[in-house]
């Protein structure tokens, strides 16, 4: 199937179907079983035990069930903080401290910590959701928006401040080719990546303004259970801050620890998992000395948590077993041969861009779209004079575009886990923002490619 065009079935029926049902756990769920029976060449039967296993098979990872844990029990931490009165304690003390005190304030929290945390996205995305879910609703402002802006700051800024596994992985990459400098090939990415650019700048603009546009503006998150909880209980915020803050700390420590001392090169999986059961842990204790639930109430609320993330990380499991079948089906192989055409230099970085934008967007996945097109880039712009940086950044901003954008990628389920909105409403009303990023950047690169030819 790798040099078939019929590669790229899977995805694009994933993706349509999601459109269709608004429901992403469905279209994955079809676009595997298609991907397996295709992968056996239309064996039915075969196709669709393998589908199956390949569901079961997500969980022989570590890393994955190291992921999936962290998920549920992300939703037990929430839970507690919010059952416990923490929550409430933490939004009163910061009205004390006349930090967050309006609307505006409160939508650039998110923004912020979600600039600041660029070690890790899922943990970015995470602690600054959890650390605005309830001002956002007590100011009235949609789950949808809080959504939207901790996805396009947490992982925008990790693919342009590169001291994370991002910048580890994508300086990989470069070395395979012994260039003179990969590190400063790697850093003058940052300046020809606009698409990252555009969107922190265009989630702060929104933030700061409060404008909204598109489907945004009639955004009504359904509403969750921890939305419906009218906790009246207010308890010290340490007992909200601290294991956050214990939860953030350790990361980057076993991220540190598990590099040799590189944290880009740490394993985020390992990192968040014992950090979340350590922050859990430590949230328990802060609960139960300070008598604010008793032992049955602790329990039952952590099992309603990890309870109302199983939707969530259900499309999380099916994003992984997805990923591994349009991989094995050859989809990224099939949209680069795309590339064996002859093309102006200045459409070659819109041109690259626009591909990982698709392939990212097809495959739910950034990472394999930059592990099929950074070797495809460099060589391009070896060849062709242009700055390897240049071409290679372009590959970075499209598949962080497509990856952003895509109602299939286990970043978009995270950002809504986070925020505790509706998948697909957080898609549909992110799109246009997307895609008025990803319009502003073509236009800059076919300006920069003029310039540069």
């Amino acid at each position: 199937m790798q040099d078939s065009p019929l590669s790229l079935l899977p995805p694009l029926v994933a993706i349509l179907i999601a459109i269709w049902r608004k429901n992403a756990l469905l279209a994955l769920f079809c676009g595997l079983i298609l991907a397996s029976i295709m992968s056996t060449n239309w064996q039915i039967i075969t196709g669709l035990t393998d589908g199956f296993l390949a569901i079961g098979g997500v969980f022989t990872s570590t890393s994955n069930l190291y992921i999936v844990s962290f998920s549920l029990l992300i939703g037990a931490l929430v839970t507690l903080m919010n059952k416990s009165g923490a929550v409430n304690g933490f939004i009163e003390k910061l009205s004390s401290l006349n930090l967050v005190k309006n609307a505006r304030q409160a939508s650039l929290l998110p923004t912020i910590i979600g600039t600041s945390i660029f070690t890790d996205t899922n943990l970015s995305m995470f602690t600054a959701g959890m650390a605005s879910q309830k001002l956002f609703d007590k100011y009235k402002i949609s789950r949808a928006k809080l959504a939207y802006l901790i996805d396009s700051t947490c992982a925008p800024v990790s693919i342009l401040l590169l001291i994370n596994g991002w910048g580890a992985y994508v300086l990989g990459l470069l070395d395979d080719y012994q260039l003179a400098d990969s590190v400063g090939v790697l850093i003058g990415t940052v300046s020809y990546n606009f698409y990252a650019i555009i969107a922190i700048l265009l989630a702060f603009f929104t933030a700061y303004s409060g404008k909204i546009y598109g489907p945004m503006k009639s955004a009504e998150s359904l509403v969750t259970e921890q939305q419906q909880d009218t906790v009246k209980q207010i308890a010290p915020a340490y007992i909200m801050w601290l294991p956050l803050l214990t939860l953030l700390a350790l990361t980057l420590i076993l991220l540190w620890i598990t590099g040799d001392g590189d944290i880009r090169r740490g394993s985020g999986s390992f990192a968040v998992f014992w950090s979340i059961i350590s922050a859990f842990i430590l949230l328990v204790l802060l609960i139960t000395l300070n008598k604010l639930l008793s032992v049955k109430e602790i329990t039952l609320s952590s099992a309603a948590g990890i309870k109302h993330m199983f939707p969530a990380v259900a499309i999380l499991v099916l994003s992984f077993a997805f990923g591994d079948a349009i991989k094995g089906l050859g989809t990224g192989i099939y949209v680069s041969e795309l590339f064996n055409v002859e093309l102006p230099l200045f459409l070659m970085a819109p041109v690259i861009f626009i591909a990982a934008a698709l392939m990212a967007f097809a495959t739910g996945t950034s990472w394999g779209t930059f592990a099929i097109l950074v070797p495809i880039a460099v060589p391009i712009a070896q060849q062709s004079g242009l700055p390897i940086e240049f071409l290679v950044a372009a590959v970075l901003g499209g598949g962080v575009f497509g990856d952003h954008a895509s109602p299939i990628s286990d970043t978009t389920v995270v950002a809504s886990i986070a925020s505790g909105c509706d998948h697909f409403e957080h898609v549909k009303t992110q799109l246009p923002y997307a895609l008025f990023g990803a319009v502003l950047t073509i236009i800059l690169y076919i300006f920069v490619g003029l310039g540069l030819s």
